[in-house]
């Protein structure tokens, strides 16, 4: 399965934020979206980068409150692994695993076509395992 096929049943919203805007009012929007990450858009439309509640609290550990003060700019992270509507789940799924990421913006042709999180990739190997599960079912039923 490709990405393409998730967003088509997640969807291609996403929230984000401009590097200016402070860290908390960046907290107050992943509580009002009840996410963990927003991407960060550049005023050009660019990806700038993303920030993660994981980074509030590091930030937040090393500089103490004053960071809430602050733009996300100072906070969120610059390298930014994405991927395209064309990458299969799995591939995406490795990545995650491996560089310990749980949310991955999606472009197309350079622009925010979506996001996907971990949660997201869970759900769709999950209902692919359940499908595969009934499949198998049905055919030991009907031999």
């Amino acid at each position: 399965m490709r990405i393409a096929e998730l967003l088509k049943h997640k969807g291609t919203t996403v929230a984000t934020v401009s590097p200016g805007t402070t860290v908390t009012e960046l907290l107050a929007g992943l509580a009002r979206h009840n996410i963990g990450a927003m991407v960060v858009v550049a005023p050009d439309g660019g990806l700038a980068g993303i920030v993660s509640e994981r980074d509030v609290v590091r930030r937040l550990h090393d500089h103490g409150p004053a960071v809430l003060d602050g733009p996300v700019a100072d906070i969120m992270t610059k390298l930014v692994a994405t991927c395209t509507p064309d990458d299969p789940i799995d591939r995406l799924s490795v990545l995650m695993t491996e560089r310990r990421i749980r949310h991955v913006p999606v472009l197309a042709e350079g622009r925010l076509a979506g996001i996907v999180s971990i949660g997201d990739v869970v759900k769709t190997r999950m209902e692919q395992l359940e499908r595969s599960q009934e499949q198998l079912e049905a055919y030991i039923a009907h031999g």
